[in-house]
């Protein structure tokens, strides 16, 4: 019997790195979006709960499905097994992609 393929995903979300492990990743869709699916998380029958682990479980409580900007994602592996989800302040640790292709205040020319 083959193994199923064990993904981690680690991206960017509000200034947080986000640490999650999925069965299924896909470049998706929607385009310029990496599609999430099948979210692994820990045994609940832990006697060590990890809060942040806690933490994601609850923010993707019914989530069938996420789509992550590409522009977000900084790293996907494929791994032998799921490992604990985490999310950890970004301090300065990415620097993020460069936001829009004006500066403020610049217009664009109209023929």
């Amino acid at each position: 019997m083959s193994q199923r393929r064990v993904f981690k995903v680690i991206f960017v979300n509000q200034g947080k790195i986000y640490e999650l492990y999925a069965r299924l990743v896909s470049q998706g869709s929607l385009y310029g979006f990496v599609e999430v699916e099948e979210l692994q998380f820990g045994e609940r029958s832990a006697v060590v709960v990890d809060p942040s682990e806690e933490r994601l479980k609850e923010e993707f409580a019914g989530v069938k499905r996420t789509y992550i900007p590409m522009h977000a994602v900084i790293r996907i592996d494929e791994v032998e097994k799921p490992g604990v989800g985490k999310i950890r302040d970004g301090g300065g640790i990415v620097t993020p992609f460069p936001g829009g292709l004006y500066a403020p205040g610049e217009k664009t020319r109209k023929d």
